[in-house]
């Protein structure tokens, strides 16, 4: 209990730097704008792209799809076991700038899938590997910046989408 509460006092005070910092309002069009990118309409028009392109036999829509089927569960069962509070549960007279999909911010649904998404296709498309990373960061980010999530609920969604999509891969490629 005590290593949580710590890790929520590091939180908190990340957080609080980051939304008083002076740069912090001149952020916020490009959070909204990256945090779009992660929410889900660009996974689907890559899965129509790549169904269009390879049909069914396309390794890469396989492990996807098979990564979503294990990731989407896992966050679920994540966010409703721990029900961590968003920061606008959590602050007393914090507004966050986005309404959330949903009451509890641990882990990061957005950031947990565009590193998934990332890894997989660095592995497919190994020249896009760092610039898809740098755009996962960016999502995790723009979640913190947005104030519907707290810095470590982006780090442990970065831990879940590299976990499952090795998993993925492990299962599908390797």
């Amino acid at each position: 209990m005590k290593l949580i509460y710590s890790v929520h006092r590091y939180d908190v005070f990340m957080f609080t730097r980051l939304i008083n910092a002076g740069i912090y309002r001149h952020l916020v069009l490009f959070a909204r704008s990256i945090s779009w990118s992660g929410d889900g309409y660009l996974y689907l028009l890559l899965g129509g792209f790549l169904y269009k392109s390879e049909g069914w036999q396309s390794l890469f829509l396989q492990t996807a799809l098979l990564a979503f089927f294990i990731e989407r569960p896992l966050y679920f069962v994540l966010k409703n076991t721990f029900k961590r509070n968003r920061p606008q549960a959590a602050l007393k007279g914090y507004c966050s700038l986005v309404k959330p999909s949903d009451q509890f911010s641990f882990p990061s649904g957005h950031t947990s899938a565009a590193f998934m998404m990332a890894m997989l296709g660095g592995y497919f498309m190994p020249a896009l590997l760092p610039p898809l990373l740098l755009w996962a960061v960016l999502v995790g980010f723009s979640r913190v910046v947005l104030g519907v999530h707290f810095p470590t609920d982006t780090l442990v969604g970065m831990g879940v989408g590299v976990g499952v999509a090795m998993l993925s891969l492990k299962l599908m490629v390797l």
